[in-house]
């Protein structure tokens, strides 16, 4: 069973820096999509930026510019720096994995329990 374990939130003043990571344990497939997502109160989960196995990413027009996602293969972990934080930006940042065995089509979807970010003006 995969398990995703996420740090690095906290409060910081607007125009500041934070940094995430998610690091995965279990058994992971090699054809994987790893990822933040975010929620604000009283809005809907929304992705941040993923990136796959082949590094390729995927980033919200919101966030172009400011964050960057990276991961190390040799840990299973994600990262997520952000720079010139708003206080748009505040929200409970999801970690999500997405699996499956090369041999079939359909995804797996695992999530992290979620780490507040909060950004003061």
């Amino acid at each position: 069973q995969v398990q995703l374990v996420e740090s690095g939130g906290g409060l910081v003043q607007a125009g500041g820096s934070l940094r995430l990571s998610c690091a995965a344990s279990g058994t992971i497939f090699s054809f994987n999509v790893m990822g933040w997502y975010r929620q604000a109160p009283g809005k809907q989960r929304e992705l941040v930026a993923d990136i796959t196995t082949g590094g390729g990413t995927n980033y919200a027009d919101s966030v172009k510019g400011r964050f960057g996602i990276s991961r190390d293969h040799a840990t299973n972990t994600v990262y997520l720096q952000m720079n010139s934080l708003k206080p748009d930006d505040t929200a409970v940042y999801y970690c999500r994995l997405a699996h499956r065995p090369i041999t079939r089509t359909t995804m797996t979807t695992v999530w992290g329990q979620g780490t507040q970010v909060t950004v003061s003006s």
